[in-house]
């Protein structure tokens, strides 16, 4: 099998020797030809997969690699099927972004002189931004489709690409399917329009983003409460990325004065060389910016990803010590801000609706419904939060919403998630919190003793290459075919199957069919509360495990007794599931 699979990658590899590649690729192809099999098998073993997103995965020379090939493949799909979605229309216009990723600007440029050597008018922006940006710049320009080239969170050997449509969202069915087909079909470099009309492409820069900044602004509900902490300190960090220049620029315009940098992490570089991994859901990213903290007794720290659409936070405790909070007590705090100063604010008129993804926190859900706000659940994706905004359009509010994945989003003038909008409504919400003489930490408290203490745990398992990829498939299989009776000493009641589309009652036996699209996700709720969610990361070489448990907190002042034991609950989960 091996021996059959080396010859039909080193057959693929010759293609790329004698084709019209660039000497530099060439070499690097040779290079594994002659010196790394495991490598060469690794970057031409498969074609690099146009998901439901886009592309991502790590940079070099290969069909399974981010390059400029691979990524013009895929350009010249999407341009096919916007021209075929949109026929006759004479001014259609895409908006394309990158982050500060190695080979962002690259591959943005190789996308903007394809797009429009296909008739396709484009906006580029001058220099890296937020992917959020885009999803603004493709609603405001009126825009059919649009690209941001960003790997997210992933380590520095990654990139990628996301595709968006004319709603300012990315791509979901049928559209997703169908730019998957269109670029299947994309067999052959010699089959791309690589040669732009430059007279075709805009730059756009600094004038737009005050267009976002001011939108931005009018989602603000505490000016007095910022006012009378205009001093709070609020450290922030980029680590290297697109968030640099715009996070702090709406803190300061809102009033805050106290922001707080970390000059290593402000350094704009796709090597990350302050990190292991720029993601703001690991607790390393962050090191630096708590450090910076305890050296200025800051109130609030805020960190963003690369392309600045999820941010983690860390704050004071009862004890002063600088806590994390993970993406479900971020999410929860931020709606939980939201709804309370709706309602103060007198905006509630009784067509408000909020929106979290399946593995995110319940406790939205109760929040929600103690307030009479419409609620819904969707699968795991910003997309379609997206989608249910569009769909409400004109008819319900959007308050706000977000996943657990430290992605949120108010308004509806963005349609991705948003950490330029999340650092700035979660620096406002720590401000109405000090107006009222609490912390963060004291109105997570009353929170959780008024609706119940949720506590949950993310544990991804890693599996790399072609053999990972297959054993997360037959992990998926093995509970589907074998799903756990008890788990942690309590019974599974309920088993949600999101690719069969089928909820069953463990005790009765009935069924009942799920209103969402397939997809690869299976949820089990045992009989004391706790949910578990599992699925494959769309994105990354990983299986999830989403674990979630719930007890009564009675009083503040049990927190940390009610924390531990569920702490416990959440390793005996672990611990039956065997992750």
């Amino acid at each position: 099998m091996q021996a059959d699979l080396l010859t039909e990658v080193k057959a693929k590899a010759k293609v790329w020797m004698d084709g019209n590649f660039d000497e530099e690729t060439k070499i690097q192809v040779k290079n594994l030809l002659e010196n790394d099999e495991n490598e060469l098998i690794e970057s031409f073993y498969r074609d690099l997969e146009f998901g439901t997103g886009g592309l991502r995965g790590i940079m070099g020379a290969g069909t399974n690699r981010m390059n400029i090939y691979t990524v013009g493949m895929a350009t010249q799909g999407l341009c096919n099927y916007v021209l075929k979605n949109f026929p006759g229309e004479k001014d259609l216009k895409a908006a394309i972004a990158y982050d500060s990723r190695n080979n962002g600007k690259l591959f943005a440029e190789t996308i903007a002189q394809i797009f429009s050597a296909n008739g396709i008018k484009v906006y580029l922006f001058d220099s890296l931004r937020p992917t959020p940006e885009l999803s603004f710049a493709v609603r405001h320009f009126g825009c059919k489709t649009g690209v941001v080239v960003t790997a997210s969170h992933n380590p520095k050997e990654y990139n990628g690409y996301k595709a968006y449509w004319d709603d300012g969202g990315q791509v979901i069915a049928p559209h997703d399917k169908n730019i998957i087909s269109e670029v299947q079909k994309i067999t052959s470099v010699d089959k791309v329009k690589w040669k732009g009309n430059s007279d075709d492409i805009t730059i756009i820069g600094e004038e737009f983003d005050l267009l976002y900044l001011d939108k931005l602004k009018g989602l603000s509900l505490s000016p007095e409460a910022i006012a009378n902490n205009e001093n709070m300190g609020i450290v922030f960090t980029p680590i290297h990325g697109t968030g640099v220049t715009l996070v702090p620029q709406i803190l300061k315009e809102i009033g805050f004065k106290n922001i707080i940098s970390v000059p290593e992490q402000n350094v704009v570089s796709g090597d990350f060389p302050t990190v292991k991994s720029p993601n703001p859901e690991e607790s390393a990213a962050l090191n630096m910016a708590i450090e910076k903290a305890k050296e200025t007794g800051a109130e609030l720290v805020m960190a963003t990803d690369p392309d600045a659409d999820r941010v983690g936070c860390a704050i004071k405790n009862e004890k002063g010590e600088y806590e994390l909070l993970n993406g479900n007590q971020t999410g929860a705090f931020l709606v939980y801000y939201l709804i309370t100063k709706w309602k103060e604010n007198g905006l509630l008129k009784g067509n408000e609706y909020v929106v979290k993804t399946i593995v995110t926190t319940e406790i939205i859900a109760d929040m929600a419904k103690d307030y009479g706000i419409e609620y819904f659940d969707v699968l795991t994706g910003f997309k379609f939060i997206a989608d249910i905004i569009k769909k409400n359009e004109g008819k319900k509010r959007f308050i706000g919403g977000g996943e657990e994945s430290y992605g949120y989003l108010a308004g509806e003038f963005v349609r991705d998630k948003d950490a330029v909008m999340a650092c700035m409504l979660i620096a406002e919400a720590a401000a109405w919190a000090r107006n009222q003489g609490k912390s963060i930490f004291d109105v997570l408290a009353e929170m959780y003793t008024k609706y119940g203490f949720y506590k949950e745990a993310l544990v991804n398992l890693v599996k790399k290459g072609k053999s990972g990829a297959e054993e997360i498939q037959q992990m998926m299989a093995d509970f589907r075919s074998n799903p756990p009776v008890e788990i942690a000493g309590s019974k599974i009641v309920t088993i949600k199957d999101y690719q069969a589309q089928i909820e069953k009652d463990v005790v009765t036996g009935t069924e009942k069919v799920i209103d969402l699209p397939a997809s690869n996700v299976l949820q089990f709720f045992t009989e004391e509360g706790s949910k578990i969610s599992v699925r494959p990361s769309g994105t990354e070489p990983k299986i999830k495990f989403y674990i979630g448990a719930k007890a009564k907190l009675c009083c503040p002042e049990e927190y940390r007794k009610i924390e531990a034991e569920l702490t416990e609950k959440i390793k005996a989960i672990c611990s039956d599931l065997g992750v």
